[in-house]
């Protein structure tokens, strides 16, 4: 009688964690510097080693506290080196980080909390009052403080946990991150991105940009959105690339250190006022051999202006919370990328321009803007009817965003099809704006839009009509908001008016109020 052959056994499938992938890309000598923090009280080096072990201890710690799988992890603090660490062993435990914008008030933190559900909140110290109210309130367990001089409660508690961890184990579809994008309702949406997501993405920019051996990144961007967490961060780990840390934007520092850098990421913003530092020229920039710009669109003079002042091309590109990154100019040579466009689709990304009823536009003709490829996101949490709404019967996501291709391939973004205004960088939905002045005593309503700014790209302009007999002063306006929203949403200018403009069906014509605050920046 024959004995059977035993069945083999079934192939492991590999990890596919982002840590994992993040952390292949680390140096053989760990003992680098990976990061060199130059605006802190006194400048600090931490090596890959560091890196490693806080990241380690910081995930034995979440793992102490028996969270679910996937747990959401809200993280509301500031820029600092530790809250890197904190995203990285928030990968590494299997949870899911929610980057809050450290400028966000109360009533924002909360719709958060209330929406995402996190299992830890981690704040810094000064704010953890009402932070921590609010989140148990909302029935999250731990609440945490991490301050960017690396104390708080979150560092004591991981102080006391071995540095070595071993990841969970993920697969590509399982969610990384949750980022939250405003919509015109004026309802944020946690846009869900997954491992797969995000490392498609990191390697494709990877290859595209030429990152090489040597390179060092200067990262002056937040790291509570898509630019400086994923974009800048996740390109520098995954290549071992030493990054020159700014925990805030300083443009003589940036300047002081381009020599000691190849590699530049930043908004419009940062150009600008990179352009008004006096040193800066082309002498500065002779080690460089990359700057990126996006999340807003880039001025054609700014564009022009930095070519002549410093004998480099901008690189510009697009992406989006839900999407990463989508399109890019080329890498090489520079003389290719094209001023006012952000590139062609990156390689295994499907870029399409449709019209109003559906029919892919020909080259040159302006239409709604949809995607697809492995990095688009999973849906929006919690929001199944919104994520079909915003995806076609064939798969593309809508972007919401206008603009055309030309004969090259080039994409041009002409506008947002839901009247997004960005500040800075920053995304600011009018609806939203308008529903906290609409609170406002003695308002009877407002409306809410951009006017080009020289420095910040667009600024916020609201329009506010009074209650019968009520009286509106415009300061008193802007300080009640400063109270309860962002400072970047705050409006930069407040007109009193008798009425707004609206049309035949009684809907607010906002092209006529943008129209007439063409220049009051002197834009």
């Amino acid at each position: 009688m024959s004995t059977p052959t035993p069945a083999a056994p079934a192939p492991t499938q590999p990890n596919a964690n982002l840590f994992v992938a993040l952390r292949s890309g680390f140096p053989a000598d760990l003992s680098a510097t990976a990061v060199h923090c130059v605006d802190t009280a006194q400048p600090l080096h931490y090596s890959w080693h560091d890196l490693d072990r806080a990241s380690a201890m910081l995930a034995n710690w979440l793992d102490k506290l028996a969270l679910p799988a996937g747990s959401r992890i809200a993280v509301h603090t500031d820029k600092s080196v530790e809250a890197l660490m904190l995203y990285l062993a928030v990968l590494r435990a299997g949870h899911v980080y929610l980057p809050l914008n450290n400028a966000y008030q109360a009533s924002e933190v909360d719709y958060f909390l209330g929406n995402a559900q996190p299992a830890v909140v981690v704040c810094a110290s000064r704010h953890f009052g009402w932070v921590s109210k609010l989140a148990f309130a909302r029935g999250v367990a731990h609440v945490f403080t991490l301050n960017d001089d690396r104390t708080g409660t979150l560092l004591d508690r991981a102080a006391q946990m071995s540095d070595v961890h071993t990841p969970a184990v993920r697969s590509a579809d399982d969610l990384a991150a949750i980022l939250y994008t405003s919509g015109t309702t004026g309802r944020s949406k946690g846009a869900m991105l997954t491992h797969g997501n995000l490392l498609s993405n990191a390697q494709t920019l990877k290859d595209f940009w030429g990152w090489k051996p040597g390179d060092v990144l200067i990262h002056a961007l937040p790291i509570f959105h898509v630019h400086g967490l994923f974009v800048a961060s996740h390109g520098a780990l995954l290549n071992g690339s030493k990054m020159i840390w700014l925990q805030r934007f300083d443009p003589a520092t940036v300047v002081e250190h381009l020599p000691q850098a190849t590699v530049f990421m930043g908004v419009p913003t940062l150009y600008v006022r990179l352009l008004a530092e006096s040193r800066l020229n082309a002498a500065a920039c002779a080690n460089m051999r990359l700057f990126i710009s996006g999340s807003a669109p880039l001025l054609i003079e700014t564009f022009k202006d930095w070519q002549a002042r410093t004998g480099h091309t901008i690189l510009e590109r697009y992406g989006m919370s839900e999407t990463v990154m989508l399109t890019s100019n080329p890498y090489a040579p520079a003389s290719a990328r094209k001023g006012g466009t952000v590139g062609p689709p990156l390689p295994g990304v499907g870029v399409r321009v449709r019209g109003d009823q559906g029919q892919e536009l020909p080259t040159g003709e302006i239409g709604g803007i949809e995607v697809r490829g492995p990095n688009v996101f999973k849906g929006y949490w919690q929001m199944p009817e919104k994520t079909a709404e915003e995806f076609t019967a064939d798969g593309w996501f809508k972007t919401g965003d206008v603009g055309r291709v030309d004969a090259d391939g080039f994409v041009t973004i002409v506008g947002r099809s839901k009247d997004l205004i960005i500040s800075g960088g920053y995304n600011v939905y009018p609806t939203e704006i308008e529903g906290f002045i609409n609170e406002l005593p003695g308002v009877l309503e407002s409306a809410v839009v951009g006017a080009p700014h020289p420095d910040f790209g667009e600024g916020v302009v609201a329009f506010v009509v009074p209650k019968p007999g009520a009286a509106v002063d415009a300061d008193a306006v802007i300080a009640a908001l400063k109270k309860q929203i962002a400072a970047f949403k705050v409006p930069k200018r407040v007109n009193v008016v008798d009425a707004l403009p609206r049309n035949a069906m009684g809907k607010v014509e906002k092209k006529v109020l943008r129209a007439g605050v063409v220049g009051v920046f002197g834009g």
